[in-house]
């Protein structure tokens, strides 16, 4: 009998409070010990291949369907890949900030989409608190003000989505060299109306996850966590920046692995593994190889990447974020929740400023140059860094794309916590919903959108599988 049959298998199908479908795999020896956790990716979409062929200036509307959680990501990192095919190397005034203001109103949707209904039934009833409350309902009976709050700062950042792009999902306005439409004066009127409430609720979310933080630090600081290199875009003068800059790398000690790297040029730096078990990719700095070249995105790195944020009350909360850690970069995972409300405040004050820059209303809103064949555009999604490369063909014809999504960078990351979290707090224990439910933590903290990162669709449950050091099968749990 091989090895490997003689293991216990858990299996966690699908794993909940995600986008998408994913599954955690964990191998328990005789003595109930970890051997072996892994997140497995099952859903395979294949967008880099079936957008072959069709004509460039319909790429950033069709690339977008990978999610309905963060199209806008998608559609201006193709947009912007699409600029530099059709040469348009500096867009207008009106066009570059009515692009900034459809990412910050993406930005802000989904960091409350992900703190109010996704991770903070984790936060406030606790990990293994019982499942029946500990979720999105669980958290409007009890705390009924943050989930309205929760609501309500969605939908303002999608009718900010609405009104730049068309449409809340999968919208149109941002077009190779430009955008389509400005920004009325009727319509910025209506988003100040109540810019000041979703500045005080954002405030209030960001004291939430920071007291949470503080107050646990001793038990979240080794939940899933380990040292990381970090990546992100950050400005010409290190300033953090959602929309556009310059990719910078650094390691868990913050030294700079490389910086101000111009992105056209990633492949000189970014490579990818593939392995057999899932459909995801494991992306790697060259230099430092597949064992050692992994690297965190998102919140937690880029704050851990840039040098300050230039608004003024995120920066003061990005000082805070990093005194903890003595102005050292934050390895913890649990660190991300604080992270993404300081963006989540950072990407509210940016909103303000933009609704009161006359240029939104201009009218002069698409540029054109020199064509070209190839052409990379970079932005920093909700979850991370996302990449998306396209080469053109004579006839205008996408004949090659690829796409590195934010979740796909953390997919070593992911793992890593996974197993850490299996280890920790599965080994020689009776395993129950609530210890499960731990390996979920780790992996929300990251907040996946495990639909982008593939490229099934179908309803699947939640079963856990109990096997005994024979592989007879003891126990199976599944809830639909």
């Amino acid at each position: 009998m091989s090895t490997e049959k003689k293991l216990k298998r858990i299996i966690i199908e699908p794993v909940t409070r995600v986008e998408g479908h994913g599954k955690v795999s964990i191998l328990l020896d005789e003595k109930n010990k970890v051997r072996q956790a892994r997140l497995h990716i099952v859903e395979f979409r294949g967008f880099e291949r079936f957008i072959q062929g069709r004509p460039y200036w319909e790429v950033p509307v069709l690339v977008q369907r990978l999610c309905g959680i963060c199209p806008v990501s998608h559609h201006l990192a193709a947009a912007k890949a699409m600029d530099v095919i059709v040469g348009a190397d500096k867009l207008t005034p009106a066009a570059e900030k009515i692009r900034r203001l459809m990412h910050y109103g993406q930005m802000f949707q989904s960091h409350a989409l992900h703190f109010f209904h996704l991770c903070s039934p984790d936060l406030l009833f606790g990990f293994e608190s019982d499942p029946a409350i500990r979720n999105v309902i669980g958290v409007a009976a009890k705390f009924p003000a943050l989930a309205v709050q929760g609501v309500m700062m969605r939908k303002y950042g999608q009718e900010i989505i609405k009104a730049t792009a068309g449409k809340k999902i999968h919208g149109t306005g941002a077009i190779p060299g430009g955008v389509n439409k400005n920004l009325s004066t009727a319509e910025r009127d209506v988003f100040l109306k109540d810019i000041e409430k979703m500045m005080d609720w954002a405030r209030g979310a960001l004291k939430i996850a920071k007291d949470y933080t503080v107050e646990h630090l001793q038990t979240l600081a080794p939940f899933g966590s380990f040292d990381s290199n970090h990546l992100s875009l950050v400005r010409k003068d290190g300033a953090m920046d959602l929309y556009h800059g310059n990719l910078r790398a650094i390691d868990a000690q913050g030294d700079k692995i490389f910086d101000q790297v111009d992105y056209q040029k990633y492949l000189d730096y970014i490579a990818e593994e593939v392995r057999s078990w899932s459909y995801m990719k494991f992306p790697f700095i060259k230099q430092l190889g597949p064992e050692n070249g992994w690297y965190r995105v998102g919140p937690l790195a880029r704050l851990n990447t840039c040098d300050f944020i230039d608004t003024p009350e995120a920066e003061k909360a990005r000082k805070e974020f990093t005194a903890v850690t003595n102005n050292k970069p934050n390895n913890i995972t649990m660190a991300y929740h604080w992270a993404r409300m300081i963006e989540l405040l950072h990407s509210i004050e940016k909103i303000k400023d933009l609704l009161n820059d006359k240029d939104l209303q201009g009218k002069d809103l698409v540029v054109k140059g020199k064509r070209r064949e190839e052409g990379v555009g970079l932005i920093e999604a909700p979850r991370g860094t996302l990449f998306h490369h396209y080469r053109v063909n004579k006839n205008d014809q996408i004949e090659m794309a690829n796409l590195i999504v934010s979740t796909t960078h953390n997919n070593e990351p992911m793992n890593r916590a996974v197993q850490k979290v299996a280890e920790d707090k599965l080994s020689g224990q009776k395993i129950t919903e609530g210890l499960l439910n731990n390996v979920e933590v780790a992996i929300r903290a990251y907040d996946p959108c495990l639909s982008c990162a593939t490229h099934a669709m179908g309803k699947m449950p939640l079963t856990i599988e109990l096997y005994d050091h024979n592989g007879n099968l003891l126990d199976r749990k599944t809830k639909s």
